[in-house]
């Protein structure tokens, strides 16, 4: 008979939520515009509210599951736990509030775009967080990893600000016609950079990773499960 061990961890640890919502992160904007049923390419993520049940549900459950990995993620401070919490919230507020997209009248005007900016503000911090914490272990795999933090932070940051621009003197400057995809494309950038970012955080990739600090998904990880460090 085949015996089952009992597992060391009676829990998800953290590093698995990390790998869980990158993957998410990743595929989002790619898995919601495949199923949109608006007939053209989404000009937004956001837009998924109004591209069919499919493209809508894939949005809100991404975001929600998002938010609650977020709101069990303790990082390494007081100020990480407070702020990943605070995400978290701005996270549920992007997908339980509309966006104006497509003419539509907001439930409570702002809410939506004042949360997307929060949780990706936050995000974009924590991208710092896992740079400077991995640029002082002094290997070379935590090294690489930084410099991808790093990469993934500044990609954050130009693709926010691009964001911010099209969002006040966008009309004027004539992108709405130019660059109409403007915005899903800015907010893809955006998440796919915060996914690459904690894909790279859980520690699963052989190449950016030593052997004694790999985190496997199944079997006993070398070092301690609890460790947030990045």
């Amino acid at each position: 008979m085949m015996s089952v061990s009992t597992p060391k961890h009676a829990e998800i640890n953290e590093r698995t939520m990390k790998l869980i919502v990158g993957l998410i992160a990743i595929v989002i904007a790619s898995a919601t515009s495949m199923v949109s049923t608006l007939g053209e390419p989404l000009t937004s993520i956001s837009e998924s509210y109004f591209a069919g049940d499919w493209s809508r549900n894939i949005f809100v459950g991404f975001l929600f599951a998002i938010s609650a990995f977020l709101l069990s993620y303790n990082g390494q401070t007081a100020v990480h736990k407070v702020l990943s919490r605070v995400a978290a919230v701005a996270g549920v507020g992007v997908a339980m509030f509309p966006c104006k997209c497509r003419g539509d009248l907001e439930i409570i005007p702002y809410v939506h775009y004042v949360s997307a900016a929060v949780m990706f503000v936050i995000l974009a911090y924590f991208c710092m967080e896992f740079y400077r914490h991995a640029k002082g272990k002094g290997h070379p795999q935590a090294h690489v990893r930084a410099l991808i933090y790093l990469a993934c932070f500044w990609a954050m940051v130009v693709s926010m600000v691009l964001l911010l621009v099209n969002g006040i003197w966008g009309a004027d400057l004539g992108w709405n016609v130019s660059a109409p995809r403007l915005v899903f494309y800015g907010e893809a950038t955006a998440l796919l950079a915060f996914g690459i970012c904690w894909l790279v955080a859980s520690r699963v990739l052989p190449v950016l990773t030593r052997p004694d600090e790999r985190h496997h998904l199944i079997g006993e990880d070398a070092e301690s499960s609890i460790e947030p460090k990045a």
